[in-house]
């Protein structure tokens, strides 16, 4: 019979016997398992180190999911070792072997009460050392348990059980929601059960799973990366016939562009070829294949079941800080990089015409308008044709209406005074334009500007300003457009008198539009006024205004798509390699959002305080960074600052989903992207209506750091710590703000009653204070934020270099802190749970080859962010070395 699933606990050892009668024994079990094929032993898994004592009592067990295959004739060896020294500079750890016991699955599962004391002997089966407890627990025993009283004394006190969950448990747990578990994968779940201060039992699970949303979000960022820029480069090319100068500076752009583009198209096809875990891994953080994709993005979960209070759940996303790695971080990161390159730009003697990054931006969202609303008028257009034939009244009026409403926000899109400037700035750059008169200067500065010659490249000098000339029409532009909102209306006019069935009665020339207003090129035109069938009378019209619609579009693409140019040429190469780095960081960090949006939307679903202030205040996204300000770190710190900067571009639409492929859909182009977040029929009923009418969510991402290892020593003590000084206070600022909004949008009531608005307002006071204090490696920082991101129902991110060590410590810190406060976690307790939840399991430390009785293990760091890794945060012996060493050039050179 094969066991499913078998979870085992080592309860406790007792009267162990030390080498030397006055040691303190510090002892840790490892499992291993006898298959009765193969008669291998194989390492399985191990508890935590409890220090201190013969009788040491475990907080951890080993899980056996369903897919390992356990039997009756299994055999289970259980090795008991001391820990001799445990070296608080090094990784490196000494242990030799206590004892040994093995006993077969089916005596186990047979004995009353599925327990088990055997005895512990050493390795040649001779001396007894001491014994050990084995019990067998049933699938769910803690969830359906009594929350039994218990005493002070740890002897007496039942071991809590740690299991791991099974993937087909999912994340969600009892629930198992479809939709949760498709961008979750491979969770593992730990149970704990610790003392509270009124003497009972709270029990812990705790999770951590993987995310699928790691490489799909970069992928379908990329893929519309790649369609932007080839739209874009498109548009260039569509420019028409340039002068000499502009030509030959628009093959320049052209090429380099299309070279991005490659290489962008080179990475969407190395991922789509991906087939292995569902992360990235810290060590291939340097891979170039994999640069867009964020490293050890997981969930890290704990819930909480107090016997007095409501079960609480508490989310953290962990993530390696978004950064470019493989672009390296020589010359900073991107914080340093794009205001020096924005100060060349202004200083430096291009030959193009300057626009500022608020004019750049612009166009491109002008031409996104343009490529949006075009093809929505025509569509809106052709229903409106096709309710016509069917001469369908309702239709017609619903098909009108929205043709109507498309075609106001395309008129609206062009009333901007940098189109009309950028016209005549492409007029100048036609073949054999000269201006014959000075420019006259504007009111405004960006449109003041000197003449500008186009007959050959060394007459052409930089323009601060957009150039005029005094015999270019200006007018003609606003007789273009303003002709689509005139075409509107003579359709309009003509559905109004379909509708009202009274054509006979209308008198000529009554507050109607002239023929010539709706540009009617035949009297014959004029006649579908009274004569002919509904789709006869508008197809003159509907084909008018997508003809002048068709004139607008094409000069406004062109001087936008000019505007862009000047953006490209004043910078090559830097410009897209900045943005290329860009894109690298931001996508890293949008995937990390996604995923932090879905969990928090599946877990709030049932809150309607927390709904409501999701469409009407928007959702606090709160990172913890834990980057030091020395070295390469500055530089990734740079780079992770404008990327959380940058989502605060990210809108956000939750829509049911059609079919089970439930993972978000990505649109938009750069600056301005929609999330659309997929959710199951029933799921998607429990929303309030302004989200399930598709309102989009607004993000407010913020970010606080504080460095806390070495590195961060050497900075306070021989760099700079600016850069995080004014990260801090930025980021305070703008969480001000939302507190703002919040306290004007939201009802007083809309939090849990224990958190009140007056504590809201004293962590924001601390929190300043904390932040102008200046005080070196200041934590409180980071513990009020992360409160404060709680209390607001926002979603909390803890980042370092690669999400292991330091994040790891701080989560696990967290929790401990938070089951402290929140849950009354016995006072005696803090420190052994803090130990239990950071102690890593074992499995494979030690090789086949060991000798039985001594070992050495060693630390070495994982690949990927372990569930709990050991960290030390303490300054190191060769780091010490060099910060002597450092003391004492500083010391010469003062006295020199």
């Amino acid at each position: 019979q094969c066991f499913h699933p078998f979870i085992l606990k080592a309860q406790a050892c007792k009267d162990l016997v030390a080498a030397t009668r006055d040691r303190k024994l510090n002892t840790f079990i490892q499992v291993s398992v006898v298959h009765p094929a193969e008669h291998i032993l194989t390492r399985y898994s191990s508890t935590e180190i409890v220090e201190g004592t013969k009788d040491p009592l475990f907080l951890t067990g080993v899980t056996f999911p369903p897919e390992y295959p356990i039997y009756e004739e299994t055999k289970i060896k259980l090795t008991v070792y001391d820990v001799k020294d445990k070296s608080q500079d090094t990784v490196t750890i000494s242990f030799f072997f206590l004892g040994c016991a093995t006993f077969r699955v089916g005596d186990l599962v047979k004995s009353k009460e599925q327990q088990l004391t055997l005895t512990l002997r050493t390795s040649d089966g001779g001396k007894t050392v001491g014994t050990i407890e084995v019990n067998l627990v049933k699938m769910g025993e803690l969830e359906e348990g009594e929350t039994d009283h218990i005493t002070a004394d740890t002897q007496d006190q039942k071991c809590a059980l740690v299991r791991e969950c099974t993937a087909t448990e999912g994340i969600s747990g009892k629930d198992n929601l479809p939709s949760l578990n498709a961008v979750l994968r491979n969770p593992v779940c730990k149970l704990y059960r610790f003392p509270t201060s009124d003497n009972k039992w709270m029990r812990i699970r705790e999770q951590m799973a993987e995310t699928t949303l790691s490489f799909h979000v970069p992928k379908e960022l990329i893929n519309l990366h790649i369609k932007e820029d080839m739209r874009r480069n498109q548009e260039l090319k569509d420019l028409g016939e340039l002068a000499p100068h502009w030509d030959n500076m628009r093959k320049s752009v052209i090429a380099h562009c299309d070279q991005m583009l490659s290489m962008y198209q080179d990475t969407l096809a190395e991922l789509g070829k991906h087939t292995g875990s569902s992360f990235k891994s810290s060590c291939s953080k340097g891979e170039k294949t994999l640069e867009f994709i964020p490293i050890n993005l997981h969930l890290q979960r704990m819930h909480v079941h107090s016997p007095r209070l409501k079960d609480a759940l508490y989310d953290v996303i962990t993530v390696g800080a978004p950064a470019a790695h493989f672009q390296g971080f020589k010359n900073g990161g991107l914080r340093k990089l794009l205001s020096k390159f924005e100060a060349e730009r202004r200083n430096t003697g291009y030959q193009c015409i300057y626009y500022s990054p608020e004019n750049t931006a612009k166009a491109k969202e002008v031409l996104s308008n343009i490529n949006h609303l075009q093809p929505l008028i025509s569509s809106h257009a052709d229903l409106l044709l096709s309710s016509a034939s069917q001469r369908s009244p309702d239709s017609l009026k619903n098909s009108l209406k929205m043709l109507s409403e498309k075609t106001e926000l395309f008129v609206h899109a062009f009333k901007d005074q940098l189109v009309r400037s950028a016209l005549l700035a492409l007029y100048t750059a036609r073949p054999g334009c000269v201006l014959k008169k000075p420019a006259v200067p504007r009111n405004s500065a960006e449109e003041g500007a000197d003449a500008q010659h186009q007959e050959h490249p060394s007459q052409i000098k930089r323009q601060d300003s957009i150039p005029h000339h005094s015999e270019y029409d200006e007018e003609e532009w606003d007789r273009v457009w303003a002709n689509v909102a005139k075409s509107l209306n003579c359709l309009i006019a003509m559905v109004d008198r379909l509708l009202e069935k009274d054509i006979s009665n209308v008198k000529e020339g009554e507050n109607e539009p002239s023929a010539a207003d709706c540009k009617f090129s035949t009297w014959e035109q004029m006649t579908c006024f009274v004569l002919g069938d509904w789709y006869e009378q508008l197809y003159p019209l509907v084909i008018t205004l997508k003809d002048c619609m068709g004139e607008v579009v094409t000069r406004a693409k062109q001087s936008m798509a000019f505007v862009l140019l000047q953006e490209l040429a004043c910078g090559l190469p830097q410009c897209l390699m900045l943005t290329l780095r860009r894109d690298i960081v931001f996508s890293q960090a949008l995937a990390g959002l996604v995923c932090g949006f879905v969990i928090k939307l599946h877990t709030g679903l049932h809150d309607q305080g927390f709904l409501q202030q999701l469409h009407t205040v928007g959702l606090l996204v709160q990172y913890e960074g834990l980057l030091s300000t020395y070295s390469e770190e500055a530089g990734m710190l740079e780079d992770m600052a404008v990327g959380i900067s940058d989502l605060q571009k990210v809108m956000f639409k939750v829509i049911e989903a059609k079919s089970e492929d439930f993972l978000p859909i990505i649109t938009g182009r750069r600056e301005h992207y929609i999330i659309e977040v997929q959710l199951p029929a029933k799921m998607f009923e429990l929303l309030p209506q302004e989200i399930k009418e598709g309102k989009l969510l607004r993000m407010y991402p913020v970010l606080f750091n504080v460095g806390i290892n070495e590195q961060q020593t050497l900075a306070e003590r021989f760099g700079d710590t600016t850069l995080q000084e004014n990260i801090n206070q930025e980021n305070l600022e703008l969480l001000k703000e939302y507190y703002k909004l919040f306290t004007e949008k939201m009802p007083p009531d809309c939090l849990p009653h224990f958190q009140e608005q007056n504590d809201l307002k004293g962590l924001l006071e601390s929190l300043h204070q904390n932040i102008q204090a200046k005080k070196r490696k200041n934590v409180e920082i980071m513990w009020l934020a992360a409160t404060i991101c709680r209390k607001l129902n926002g979603v909390r991110f803890t980042c370092c270099k690669s999400a292991k060590d330091r994040t790891s410590m701080s989560v696990t810190l967290e929790q401990c802190s938070i089951l402290r406060d929140e849950h009354q976690l016995h006072k005696d307790f803090f420190i052994r749970a803090l130990d239990c939840m950071r102690s890593r399991q074992t499995q494979g430390a030690l090789n086949e080859s060991d000798d039985p009785e001594t070992g050495c293990l060693t630390d070495n760091k994982p690949t990927s962010r372990h569930f709990y890794p050991v960290a030390l945060l303490l300054v190191s012996s060769h780091l010490l070395v060099v910060w002597l060493i450092l003391s004492l050039a500083l010391l010469l050179a003062k006295y020199q």
